[in-house]
């Protein structure tokens, strides 16, 4: 996900960018693959969507590039593998190797806490380092998470003074640093103010300097000034009632977001990682070191990688969204083959594209479906014939008591829904486990004496996200419901929770006017969608005195009821 001043360039609109979205470039690939590749793109092949570039790399050169639909619907310019686009998280891999490039430099050290360079970052109970930052093992709080609790417009400009005000109010963290693995964002933005203290450079200036000039990446940059013309860039666009609406933002802040490039020069880059010009053996060693928690559980995550196994081969990756972008880059080493796309719809799913053209392409050289091992490393079979009734008992309301997350489980007719999937689907490999179909998300089911789902356990390839235990919802009265009305002061977000009684639990209004329905869960607690959890905290006297907020990637949240 997302994301000082650059010169303006003319954006000069071309004759040949005008036409049907149908743009092909260098074609090394036989035609029946290229019809087969076409094919998984053909919902955007048209003159009147949003849609998506691609670009395929094997053995040291570019196999195949087009683009579907439409950079910009209003001039009616149509997606090329020249097209601009917004890469969302796919930014961090940049952020982590210009760490990596300080340090070989000897500017910095990975393993330095984080304090030396940011000395306005409070001290926590535990030091925080740089690499726990790179391995997302810190336990700083996402700050896109509290800006979005503290009712920020995503639509409008923010800087890196409101993001890092921000994160130095936090007085504490989501756990101890090294003790487990969340994704969080603070981290990558904090790298791109390291690198600011120790070159004197922004992010933008610095891998500009170290990594896009020196791989010839000429339509790339850093998005730091959101008034900056970019040309051949697409708009944003997310679906709304009659059809599609703009989905663009001003954020600046940059380090977990905010680069935007081609699918062209995602793949010269992609190629340094074959034969490294930039930053050589050690840089990508760094890289692809995979993280390791304080007991010793080894990571999916390295720096600004994941990686796992895929039908046989090793698979590296890192996919990225924001606004109304979509972007994945996904490289099989083994095999000398890259896939990269990017999208401008918010609806789209690169990350599923390019796997199934990885499919296409790698055909001979994966391993049978029936026999392809998974992320942790065992057989995963094609989706088992799993009955109905087997689904209805795994289905129902779960809660995770440290994080008041919750999920609602769903049968269907081919497997399990979950409200924080929502359309995408869950196939079973056995009665009791479940891979989500475009990502390495798995869930195990456990029963109860019944026969009935008694818990699950998430789990991203072998890191485990979080176990859940089946409830069920306490049932208060509009009296009772009252009692939790009032206004309450979140001193780490400078802002109030202003909680209302509803006809089925609470709602809970932001500073912004935003407005979020709750419904109880067990005693005190309400949780809102998939994510969102609220526990209320009584005084001596058994009157309701403050709550904490949990928001998934942001956790104890404190606000004292005024």
């Amino acid at each position: 996900m997302p994301y000082p001043a650059h010169t303006a360039r003319l954006l000069v609109v071309t004759s040949f960018l005008i036409a049907a979205p149908r743009l092909a470039h260098s074609q090394v690939l036989a035609d029946s693959v290229v019809v087969r590749i076409d094919s998984v793109f053909a919902a955007f092949d048209h003159s009147n969507t949003p849609g998506c570039a691609l670009a395929v790399f094997r053995d040291g050169q570019f196999a195949y590039r087009r683009g579907y639909g439409m950079a910009n619907l209003e001039h009616g310019i149509a997606i090329t593998p020249r097209s601009v686009f917004d890469i969302g998280s796919t930014s961090k891999q940049f952020a982590a190797a210009s760490m990596v490039l300080l340090a070989i430099d000897g500017k910095l050290g990975l393993d330095d806490e984080v304090q030396k360079y940011l000395p306005e970052l409070p001290r926590y109970q535990k030091p925080v380092t740089i690499r726990h930052l790179l391995n997302h093992t810190s336990g700083l709080r996402d700050y896109l998470t509290l800006m979005g609790l503290r009712g920020t417009n995503f639509d409008g400009v923010t800087t890196d003074r409101d993001a890092y005000d921000l994160v130095v109010r936090q007085r504490a963290l989501n756990f101890e640093p090294g003790s487990e693995w969340l994704y969080s964002n603070t981290g990558y933005f904090l790298l791109s103010q390291i690198i600011k203290h120790v070159t004197g450079q922004t992010f933008a200036q610095f891998a500009k300097a170290r990594i896009f000039d020196p791989l010839g990446m000429r339509d790339t940059h850093i998005h730091d000034d959101h008034t900056m013309i970019v040309p051949m860039r697409a708009t944003g666009y997310e679906p709304n009632a009659t059809g599609y609406a703009i989905s663009m933002s001003g954020f600046e802040q940059t380090g977990d977001g905010a680069v935007n490039t081609t699918v062209e020069d995602l793949l010269k880059w992609d190629a340094n990682f074959y034969t490294p010009v930039v930053g050589g053996e050690r840089l990508l060693r760094e890289l692809e070191t995979q993280g390791t928690l304080n007991n010793g559980t080894r990571l999916d995550y390295a720096l600004g990688l994941f990686i796992d196994q895929h039908r046989g081969l090793r698979r590296v990756r890192h996919g990225g969204a924001w606004a109304g972008y979509r972007a994945d880059l996904v490289r099989f080493p083994g095999a000398h083959t890259s896939v990269a796309s990017l999208c401008n719809f918010a609806t789209a799913q690169p990350s599923e594209y390019v796997d199934r053209v990885a499919d296409i392409v790698l055909r001979d050289r994966f391993a049978p479906v029936a026999s392809a091992t998974s992320s942790s490393g065992s057989v995963r079979p094609s989706a088992a014939a799993v009955s109905a009734a087997q689904l209805q008992r795994l289905a129902g309301r779960y809660r995770n008591p440290h994080t008041e997350e919750t999920r609602t489980i769903g049968s269907t007719a081919t497997g399990l829904a979950s409200n924080i999937t929502r359309q995408l689907a869950w196939v079973p490999d056995d009665s009791l486990h479940y891979t989500l179909t475009v990502a390495p998300l798995t869930m195990t089911f456990e029963l109860d004496a019944r026969g009935q789902g008694a818990r699950l356990t998430e789990r991203s390839g072998s890191t485990a996200r979080g176990t859940f235990e089946r409830f069920e919802p306490v049932t208060l009265t509009s009296a009772q419901l009252q009692e939790y009305a009032g206004t309450y002061w979140a001193e780490e977000i400078n802002a109030p929770f202003i909680v209302t009684a509803s006809e089925r639990g609470l709602v809970v209004r932001l500073a912004s006017g935003d407005e979020t329905p709750f419904v109880p869960s067990v005693r005190d607690v309400f949780v809102g969608d998939g994510q969102l959890g609220i526990a209320f905290a009584r005084d001596a006297r058994k009157h309701i005195s403050g709550l904490t907020v949990n928001a998934g990637r942001v956790r104890g949240i404190v606000a004292i009821r005024r």
